[in-house]
């Protein structure tokens, strides 16, 4: 059975871009940019606050697909607002629409579904 979540579920996270989320920390020859991978991190992080309120005892969401685009730059000293907005709820998953704008405007956006897996019963699985 589907959890029941609030269709207005959503949060946001506010993170500053530093040298560890550049492309540059990762290679050298590239420029000291946000990279991908932080920015969809930081949109994960606003899906789970969004959807944590509705787990039961011992159970959190994992995300399960990721579908976004990274548009704009962003370079150190830049805020990042990452946020998470319930867009559907498909069987099991939660689609939650997602964006990130820094001071300039939209960064990226897309979605990524979200499923809730108790904590315990994961860790079996992860272990086996």
């Amino acid at each position: 059975m589907p959890k029941t979540v609030t269709p207005a579920a959503r949060a946001q996270v506010t993170n500053t871009v530093e040298h560890q989320h550049t492309l540059n920390a990762v290679n050298s020859a590239l420029p000291p940019v946000l990279s991908t991978p932080w920015m969809i991190a930081w949109m994960e992080t606003a899906c789970y606050f969004a959807l944590q309120p509705f787990a039961d005892e011992g159970e959190i969401t994992v995300g399960t697909a990721i579908h976004v685009s990274h548009r704009a730059p962003t370079t150190i000293g830049g805020k990042v607002i990452a946020e998470a907005v319930l867009e559907r709820v498909d069987g099991r998953f939660h689609v939650m629409r997602v964006t990130a704008h820094s001071e300039q405007g939209l960064i990226g956006e897309g979605t990524v579904d979200r499923a809730f897996v108790q904590v315990g019963k994961f860790m079996e699985r992860v272990k086996a």
